[in-house]
């Protein structure tokens, strides 16, 4: 995609109402500009598709359909929308304007988050998703790179203005055999092109983001993005405290009740995922009451370095500990057969005695 093709950049591609001041980043399905919102004197986050997208007429209409009900959803952990529109055959999504990192690059930059951080944005974006879920959307891409952290520790999930409302039959339809998603993190049912994905893809894909904060770690990795997805429907899951032996042993089986395979065997509800993830939370604020307060720091960021995976030391240990038998030294055994051996002898002399 050439930034020709999705560039306001002179008079006749401007967005009307609109002033746009920087290019922030770039995908497959859009480009993200800084701008400024005239009318209101306030810096806001404009998402214009490419032209490939804008033929697509059936693309097009869901993308209003959606916008306008991603519109609707007000909630302090969600990045809010506000309008959507076309100008010069370029549609738009214009939301709010955060400044703050993304998980992703807090990732890449060496961070390999502690249990406290990690639950504390993971449980804000929870809610978000809880609120989301209960207006009848789903997102189909949460990853850390939708997640935004602000300079003061809140956690703002982005990107729903391209979520889908999850009962609506013509976007199933028109999407089948479609995929949706970011491999390192997508559900297997996303994957295996079921029709009727629900909320559960978003508990999956959350899942997958927290094993990636606790452990620096993919869940799964692969040659290309089919090898991987490949793993995501049939491969096991690795325990993340095999890569990171601090996690607690709840926090490890409620990040493989949110990956399970098959959707019936997750969380029945975000508002239930949500509740242990929370009792998680309050269980390590009592035994450590200094990380209660735990947000991402964002001011040393800079400082932080790219990290290569030492060689470990110690093999992982097992989640559940064991007491090895130990077996007997060889000086041990000769001991305990002679002993044997001067014994039955006696008990021979005495039988012989009595006789």
């Amino acid at each position: 995609m050439s930034e020709a093709d999705t560039t306001p950049n002179d008079q006749n591609r401007q967005i009307p109402g609109y002033q746009i001041l920087e290019k922030l980043g770039a995908g497959a399905m859009a480009v993200v500009f800084k701008a400024k919102q005239i009318s209101l004197d306030r810096v806001v986050a404009i998402k214009v598709l490419p032209k490939k997208l804008s033929a697509d007429v059936e693309y097009v209409e869901r993308f209003y359909q959606e916008g306008q009900a991603a519109a609707k959803l007000n909630h302090p952990n969600i990045v809010g929308a506000i309008d959507v529109a076309e100008a010069h055959g370029y549609h738009y999504f214009v939301m709010e304007y955060v400044e703050g990192l993304t998980v992703d690059d807090i990732i890449k930059a060496g961070k390999v988050y502690s249990e406290a951080e990690a639950l504390n944005i993971i449980i804000q974006i929870a809610r978000a998703l809880e609120h989301a879920h209960a207006q009848g959307m789903i997102h189909r891409d949460v990853k850390p790179k939708n997640i935004l952290i602000t300079s003061d520790g809140t956690a703002k999930l982005m990107d729903m203005g391209l979520a889908r409302v999850a009962d609506d039959a013509d976007a199933i339809a028109s999407e089948q055999g479609r995929l949706f998603g970011t491999p390192y993190y997508i559900s297997p049912e996303q994957i295996l092109g079921k029709p009727d994905v629900d909320f559960r893809c978003d508990i999956y894909s959350l899942g997958a983001t927290l094993f990636h904060m606790l452990t620096g770690k993919v869940p799964f990795e692969g040659e290309d993005a089919k090898a991987v997805m490949i793993k995501h429907v049939k491969q096991a899951l690795t325990p993340p405290d095999r890569l990171n032996i601090d996690i607690s042993f709840g926090t490890v089986k409620v990040v493989q009740h949110m990956m399970a395979k098959h959707r019936h065997e997750r969380f029945d509800s975000t508002g239930e995922m949500l509740s242990e993830l929370e009792s998680l939370d309050f269980l390590l604020e009592v035994e450590n009451p200094a990380d209660s307060t735990i947000r991402a720091d964002l001011s040393h960021l800079n400082a932080l370095k790219p990290k290569t995976a030492p060689a470990p030391k110690t093999a992982p240990k097992p989640s559940v500990e064991y007491v090895p038998v130990k077996n007997p030294t060889n000086t041990n055994l000769i001991i305990a057969l002679v002993v044997s051996g001067v014994i039955n002898i006696l008990l021979i002399l005495l039988l012989l005695a009595k006789l």
